[in-house]
């Protein structure tokens, strides 16, 4: 018979003996509903192919971490909803011929390690060594939500610095001053038609700029007036059945998160975003939600509640309008 696996339950084991050990394996058993089953070169283009980062992560037997990272990590249900939407999670041991070859290409030297490789170059673009609480990677992993790899390059490309399609010769073509001395009557005519309308044209673009301006000012109240969201109650705890947890990260980069119950409308959201900006801050913001390659802005006259509109355990961006 085919002996079963550390991480298989035994279905002939019946023993009271054996049952603690199931329950410890199945502990720290790994994310396989998570896991990408193939090589590290299949993996990688896969994550091209669906424009996500790949999220790498490089176990050992030997370390305690590992098994904490299954537990503690993968199994956090906001991580795992995160890591489903948005990334290719690969999962290997260091031992293995797939874990060596990983090793030795990346130079690493400690394991476990989580990396987040971009699957188009195959760049390490950030790693974490050790155990690392789900919070802290979920706040880490935000910035890899705003945008896919196909973005994120399409971005390198426009600031690379472009020669000038416009040679010298050209452009000093451009520029160019009448100094003729022997200029007939009808070309002074025409000088001082040109001229004047340039005159005219002036006029009439500082009248433009000043019907701007004041326009602008009268319209400066309508934005100071205090948004009206609705009143945010006491953060609930308890059954975490109940509950879900949502992170947000604010415009001056803060990243902070609260408990609500998942039939909360998500209304809830806007105000405490509002309570986290400051009484005196007025100016309007929006909500969005990253996802592969794009980012979902967030409907604030939305009647649907957190469980409904799936942002029970997600992290949410907020920025100025």
């Amino acid at each position: 018979m085919k002996r079963p696996g550390v991480w298989e339950s035994d279905e002939g084991a019946s023993s009271t003996v054996d049952a603690p050990r199931d329950n410890l394996a199945s502990l720290y058993r790994p994310p396989f509903h998570l896991m990408f089953q193939g090589p590290f070169e299949k993996a990688k283009a896969a994550a091209s192919v669906e424009d996500k980062w790949l999220l790498v992560n490089l176990q050992s037997t030997k370390e305690f971490s590992s098994h904490m990272l299954n537990r503690d990590t993968w199994g956090n249900e906001a991580v795992s909803q995160t890591v489903s939407t948005n990334f290719i999670f690969w999962q290997v041991y260091d031992d293995t011929s797939e874990g060596r070859k990983v090793c030795t290409y990346y130079k690493l030297d400690s394991i476990p390690v989580v990396l987040v490789i971009d699957p188009i170059t195959g760049q390490k673009m950030r790693s974490w060594f050790g155990m690392v609480q789900p919070e802290s990677l979920l706040e880490d992993l935000v910035q890899f939500m705003d945008g896919g790899p196909r973005d994120y390059h399409a971005t390198l490309s426009h600031k690379r610095p472009r020669g000038s399609s416009v040679t010298p010769q050209q452009k000093i073509k451009v520029h160019f001053t009448i100094v003729s001395t022997d200029e007939t009557n009808e070309d002074k005519e025409m000088l001082r038609a040109i001229a004047a309308s340039m005159e005219n044209a002036k006029e009439s673009i500082k009248t433009t700029e000043d019907d701007k301006v004041s326009s602008t000012t009268e319209e400066e109240p309508c934005l100071t007036k205090k948004p009206a969201y609705p009143p945010l109650p006491e953060e609930p705890k308890g059954d975490r059945n109940l509950l879900c947890r949502v992170g947000v990260r604010l415009p001056d980069g803060r990243r902070v998160q609260r408990n609500f119950l998942r039939t909360d409308p998500i209304q809830l959201l806007w105000s405490f975003c509002y309570s986290q900006l400051g009484e005196a801050e007025s100016k309007p913001f929006r909500l969005t939600q990253p996802i592969p390659g794009a980012s979902k802005s967030l409907d604030y006259d939305s009647k649907l509640t957190f469980e409904e509109s799936g942002l029970a355990n997600s992290m949410i961006l907020v920025a100025w309008e």
